[in-house]
């Protein structure tokens, strides 16, 4: 069996070819229960989910890599973020008109229709980077490697699959720069990768499943890192939201509702902002 919520990063010896595996489990399955998904949106977002924990293993930085997607199919907007820890969170809006709706099929394009696909890597420290790709793609992994062929430059493999329980994935990216001493290992791997069935990626631990595939080669497997759940949202962020409106509009919101209740959309945790708050936030003082 697969480790549940565990992530691990390999390499192929003695070439410039490296690679990622995810499987998401108890992380998949809190996310998805933050609202009533129809069955092929769940599985959607949970293919997003080990997309934004794969790629952010390639990059070194301390922040958040987000992976936000818009069209004007049934879904307006899917989402999933990773923190360089692997919290991870994300979520999926219908359109308000096609909620209901639950003859749409399970096709990319039918989910999400014409839009784009927005990654974005927020550092702890520096500035924010954002790259946008079109969906043009029939699969959220091919519209991703569209995304690393036209914005990094990089020849990347990603294989992303989920059902209702679990959600996998397996990253395959030859760095540039140097040369493979064997020539032919990033097309080898590449059609050894193509024959993984949804069932292998969904339930094979990691060894097993790169031994069953690339047993012919020479492949390093590190450490596992453990993957979570966990929304970043808190009562100061909120306020910072809060601050961005102005403070002649949240007091008219105050006056008007008597208390300003603010909800998480990732996690549903509920903010309640009373006039004694807005007296603090505006006069600078911080928020208890």
């Amino acid at each position: 069996m697969a480790q549940a919520d565990q992530f691990q990063r390999f390499i192929f010896e003695h070439s410039q070819v490296r690679g990622a595996w995810v499987n998401l489990t108890d992380s998949y399955q809190r996310i998805g229960s933050q609202a009533d998904y129809l069955p092929a949106v769940r599985t959607l977002l949970g293919e997003l989910l080990a997309a934004s924990v794969l790629m952010s293993s390639t990059l070194k930085f301390e922040g958040t890599l987000g992976i936000q997607a818009h069209g004007d199919g049934l879904l307006s907007t899917l989402l999933a973020e990773t923190t360089h820890d692997r919290d991870i969170r994300g979520l999926a809006r219908m359109h308000e008109d096609d909620s209901a709706n639950e003859n749409q099929g399970s096709q990319l394009a039918e989910l999400l229709g014409k839009g784009r696909m927005a990654i974005t890597i927020t550092p702890t420290q520096g500035r924010r980077y954002q790259g946008v790709v079109p969906l043009e793609q029939d699969t959220l992994a091919g519209c991703l490697t569209d995304y690393f062929a036209r914005s990094e430059q990089l020849d990347t493999c990603l294989i992303l699959h989920a059902d209702q329980h679990h959600a996998g994935g397996l990253l395959l990216q030859r760095l540039p720069g140097g040369q493979d001493a064997d020539l032919d290992l990033w097309n080898r791997v590449n059609h050894l990768a193509a024959t993984i069935t949804a069932e292998e990626l969904l339930t094979l631990d990691s060894q097993t499943l790169l031994h069953r595939l690339f047993h012919e080669e020479d492949v390093r497997l590190f450490d596992a890192e453990g993957v979570r759940f966990n929304c970043t949202c808190s009562k100061e962020r909120t306020a910072a939201a809060l601050k961005s409106i102005g403070q002649q509009e949240c007091y008219q919101l105050l006056d008007e509702h008597k208390v300003i209740e603010m909800d998480c959309q990732f996690c549903h945790a509920q903010y309640r902002f009373e006039r004694h708050d807005l007296d603090q936030l505006f006069h600078g003082h911080s928020l208890h």
